[in-house]
């Protein structure tokens, strides 16, 4: 088997020609569809690949799609925030996350602003560089503020083993993985009484694709089975989608509900057994993880196993970490664009008070944020 290079993944997937064919095969099965269908691209990277490439415009008016909660940073609740901001000002710490953290408003500021006031917080391409930063400061603590979907949690579960394995004694972590079937499963079928998502529009998923390639498709088989949601696992490239939402329209034109894997090249029915094992030898699942805008959703998040608490900032420092709930700014409506039932423009303060640079939802701060991918593309929004 030849080796698989980067640009593998890509080369072709960009090409005009076959965006151009697939508009057509669409276009020619979607006027055989019953009714029109809502497509919802779970992952924030696809939203930002349907919005860069004009795929809508593309489309018939009968396929539209639903932006689904697929952002990390986007659904990282303020209290969470405030944990990592408060962590950041004890003065023998250095707390260390991942890209755009730094930017996310909690009730006290955002992880930038903590940095203006003299904490030293770092911001890394992989939690590995935590292993040097340790070294090079081995009077300070080094608390990981992890953060992601299934994608980033076997980069904290290499990082803990290195840490145990080295018994290295001034590494610590603050554990905000979240998985994605339960918060699918909780946008169709909720059962917290805050949040009502019974009117919902989702007619099938893409699936996410750099979490599938982890998780594997196994993680969806429930959507098409029990709730009738079809689901194609799809990869990021505008070919990819294009090529995704055609399997999904030929689906329902046969009257068929499955789950499909377009995104070939890379994901597997049982995904990276090595990274699920390394997951489940640290991390066990929480009983509720509150998600910003959708609230507290059953087993969707992870923690560390007990048997490593000496690791577990939460625990370490539980005795100035806030604990009560805190609500997101009144005017802004990341919680109904997160669920899919609205969209960036729909909000009054989007692209007025709220815009990339003086963000006050989530959805605008992160790079893969509905709001954010709405305000760089605005000229991409309306179908022709």
């Amino acid at each position: 088997m030849s080796e698989l290079k980067l640009k593998d993944l890509y080369d072709g997937f960009r090409d005009p020609d076959t965006i151009k064919a697939y508009k057509k095969i669409i276009e020619e099965d979607a006027k055989k569809l019953e009714k029109p269908i809502n497509i919802m691209e779970v992952c924030g990277g696809h939203t930002h690949t349907i919005m860069k490439y004009g795929i809508p415009q593309l489309l018939p008016e009968n396929i539209n799609f639903i932006h689904g909660p697929g952002c990390p940073v986007c659904i990282m609740p303020k209290e969470r925030i405030d944990h990592a901001y408060i962590l950041s000002l004890q003065e023998d710490v250095i707390l260390v996350t991942l890209g755009d953290m730094i930017k996310v408003p909690g009730s006290n500021g955002s992880l930038q602003d903590a940095r203006s006031k003299g904490a030293d917080v770092r911001f890394v391409y992989s939690p590995l560089e935590c292993i040097k930063i340790a070294q090079e400061n081995p009077s300070k603590k080094v608390i990981f503020f992890a953060i992601g979907f299934e994608t980033t949690t076997p980069m904290t579960a290499a990082l803990i083993d290195t840490v145990v394995k080295q018994n290295i004694e001034n590494i610590f972590f603050h554990i905000n993985h979240v998985t994605v079937p339960e918060v699918m499963r909780e946008l169709i079928d909720s059962r917290d009484e805050h949040v009502d998502s019974y009117n919902h529009q989702i007619d099938a998923f893409l699936g996410p694709s750099h979490v599938s390639v982890i998780s594997g498709s196994k993680i969806y088989e429930e959507f098409p089975r029990d709730y009738n949601k079809p689901v194609v696992v799809a990869g990021f490239e505008p070919v990819d989608v294009m090529q995704s939402i055609s399997m999904i329209v030929k689906q329902f034109i046969e009257k068929r509900c499955e789950l499909e894997i377009e995104y070939k090249r890379l994901v597997s029915y049982d995904g990276n057994i090595k990274a699920q094992e390394l997951i489940n030898k640290y991390f066990e699942k929480i009983s509720l993880f509150k998600w910003r805008g959708l609230g507290n959703i059953k087993d969707s998040g992870l923690k560390l196993r007990d048997e490593y608490s000496k690791y577990d900032a939460e625990v370490i420092y539980r005795d100035i970490l806030p604990i009560g709930e805190i609500e997101d700014h009144k005017l802004c409506i990341c919680g109904d664009i997160l669920r899919g039932m609205a969209s960036p423009p729909e909000c009054t303060i989007f692209g007025t008070a709220c815009k990339p640079s003086t963000p006050i939802g989530s959805c605008m701060v992160s790079s893969e944020g509905a709001c954010a991918a709405y305000y760089k593309y605005g000229n991409l929004l309306q179908k022709k």
